[in-house]
């Protein structure tokens, strides 16, 4: 897509979310009525991202040349989801600590109603990193095990001489075929995110109803997006002392952010995410790596929700948050992050475990579960962003090798 195109699609995009706003806020539940074309547009997308995903990280990982060129990439890429992501719960931690919004609620917690929350052994994380049927996790999009598959597969092309590329080229082949297909359905985005805004403003009763859930919560949902955007302030400023890029990125990458703000999917917006850093002129290596992987491991916007959420309910419940408590939290929240990819709702699993660590109550999500289909579209767009500037700043370190 040149770039007229792309910013025509952007402006249209911008407008898409917010009529859909609109429609949903003052037609109430009546606005249901166009939920079948978000339906259709993001199954249109998820019908494309398992071949995306498996041949962008093939031919991706192929290009490099030797399976040996793999690992510094891989331990750039790895060490950069878990510093930004525990960086990013310190951060919901700090802001929450900051404005206390959980200082108007003093509940008692009810302990006959509390859930006990078992936590993934590291066994359990291991085992489900590989697939003993991988048509079985294509079909039902275990994307996590995919791309252990395609990283291995990818890496075995490597060793294989001349027969090895020819297979090489053909997964090229497949991801230039993708991102048509992908093109195509982005020319129709506009109507599906209109839908996909619209549905949840109007499940929520319309205008009226979700003022009554801000006005309860409000502080709390305050507290998360400023975090939110602080934290991508700082993924921001981190990529432009690394890698130069600023603004102009930025703008490169609004379609990809928009897509993912009206889908609230990170997997459903891998498409877009890796045609917009292509077309910023980011090499096909880290696009095709870091992309795919960071849809399901990196979780910056899910861990300031997260650090956020913590914080408040302590305050609600007067649970006593020690210094070592932070710590844990941040730890749990990224390595926890690779457990629960591919999980329906894993971040939910994830916020109770996290809960059950520090013995706030499981009642206490009741709470904040109101809001958290606006919170989520919100984190999923900082998840997309930490997953471009992680793509632009591995693009640097692989530039001078």
């Amino acid at each position: 897509m040149d770039r007229k195109n792309s910013a025509r699609l952007l402006y249209a995009i911008i407008l898409a979310v917010i009529l859909g706003a609109l429609t949903g806020w003052f037609m109430g539940r009546d606005a249901l009525m166009f939920s079948w074309m978000g339906t259709l547009f993001l199954n249109a997308l998820k019908m494309v991202v398992v071949p995306l995903i498996v041949a962008a990280i093939i031919s991706g990982i192929s290009s490099l040349g030797d399976v040996r060129k793999l690992g510094k990439p891989g331990s750039i890429t790895v060490i950069y989801f878990l510093l930004t992501t525990m960086a990013a719960a310190f951060v919901g931690m700090f802001l929450a600590n900051i404005f206390v919004p959980g200082n108007n609620f003093h509940l008692i917690p009810n302990m006959t109603n509390t859930v006990e929350q078992g936590t993934s052994s590291l066994s359990d994380v291991l085992l489900s990193l590989i697939s003993p049927n991988i048509v079985a996790s294509a079909a039902n999009l275990e994307l996590l095990q995919l791309i252990v598959f395609s990283i291995i597969f990818g890496a075995a092309l490597t060793v294989t001489g001349e027969k090895g590329r020819v297979v090489g080229d053909f997964f090229e082949s497949l991801n230039k075929i993708m991102m048509v297909i992908v093109g195509w359905i982005m020319v129709l985005s506009p109507f599906g995110i209109f839908a996909l805004v619209a549905t949840p403003v109007a499940e929520a009763g319309g205008g009226n109803a979700i003022l009554e859930t801000f006005g309860a919560v409000g502080a709390y949902m305050g507290v998360v997006l400023i975090g939110l955007v602080l934290h991508g302030i700082i993924l921001f400023i981190l990529m432009a002392i690394t890698t130069g890029r600023g603004a102009r990125f930025v703008r490169e990458m609004l379609p990809a952010l928009f897509t993912a703000m009206g889908t609230s999917s990170s997997s459903a917006t891998v498409p877009l995410s890796m045609e917009c850093a292509e077309n910023a002129g980011l090499s096909k290596g880290p696009v095709r790596f870091v992309i795919p992987l960071g849809s399901t491991v990196n979780m910056n916007g899910t861990a300031v929700y997260q650090g956020v959420a913590v914080i408040f309910l302590a305050q609600v419940y007067g649970v006593d948050i020690g210094f070592s408590d932070y710590f844990v939290v941040a730890l749990t929240t990224a390595f926890a992050s690779i457990g629960s990819a591919g999980i329906p709702q894993g971040g939910h699993v994830m916020t109770l475990m996290l809960f059950s660590v520090v013995g706030i109550p499981a009642e206490g999500f009741g709470l904040i579960l109101p809001v958290d289909w606006m919170l989520d579209r919100a984190r999923t767009t900082l998840n997309v962003w930490g997953d471009l500037v992680g793509t632009a700043f591995l693009n640097r370190f692989m530039m001078d090798e």
